[in-house]
C-alpha cells in the first residue's frame, strides 16, 4: 500500500517524520516541470513545502531531489518554497490541500514521492490526469 490513510499520515508527522504528494506536470511541452508538496514536522510546528522543479527525469533516474529548481531565481534547491506552518499535523494537512491543491488519500512517506514520479513518466507523463486516473490536483491552487 502506497497512500498513506489520514491517521498514518497524522502519526508519522506526529513521530517527526515528513510525508509528501506528487501533485503532477508543470510548465510547457518545451520547458517542462513537476511539483510536489511536503509537510514536514519543525520544532513547535509543522511547515508545508512546495518543490517546483524542472522535469529532467527518464526511466532510471526518478530523484526528484537532484533535480535542478524550474525557477532559477527562487532558492529552494534544498528546501522549497514555505506556503504554510501549522501547530498540528491536521491543520497543516488542511492548509497543504488549500495552498497546493493536494488532496487526501494521496500522501505518501518521504522519498516515495519519487516512485509517484516514476509512475508519471512510465505513464508518458500524462498532463490531464494522473497515471492512476485521477485528476491533477487544482492548478488555481499551486500554479
Amino acid at each position: 500500500m502506497r497512500y498513506l490513510t489520514e491517521a498514518f499520515v497524522v502519526g508519522a508527522l506526529k513521530r517527526g517524520r515528513p510525508v509528501e504528494q506528487f501533485l503532477g506536470p508543470i510548465g510547457t511541452p518545451g520547458r517542462p516541470g513537476v511539483t510536489y508538496v511536503e509537510v514536514r514536522p519543525a520544532k513547535a510546528s509543522y511547515e508545508v513545502y512546495v518543490h517546483t522543479v524542472e522535469d529532467v527525469g527518464h526511466d532510471r533516474f526518478f530523484d526528484l531531489v537532484e533535480f535542478p529548481p524550474f525557477d532559477a531565481d527562487e532558492d529552494e534547491e534544498e528546501f522549497g518554497r514555505l506556503v504554510a506552518t501549522a501547530e498540528d499535523p491536521s491543520t497543516a494537512l488542511t492548509a497543504a490541500k488549500e495552498t497546493t491543491g493536494a488532496v487526501p488519500g494521496r500522501w505518501v512517506n518521504e522519498s516515495m514521492v519519487q516512485d509517484e514520479y516514476a509512475d508519471f513518466v512510465r505513464a508518458g507523463r500524462p498532463a490531464d490526469q494522473s497515471p492512476d486516473g485521477l485528476p491533477w490536483p487544482s492548478r488555481e491552487a499551486h500554479g
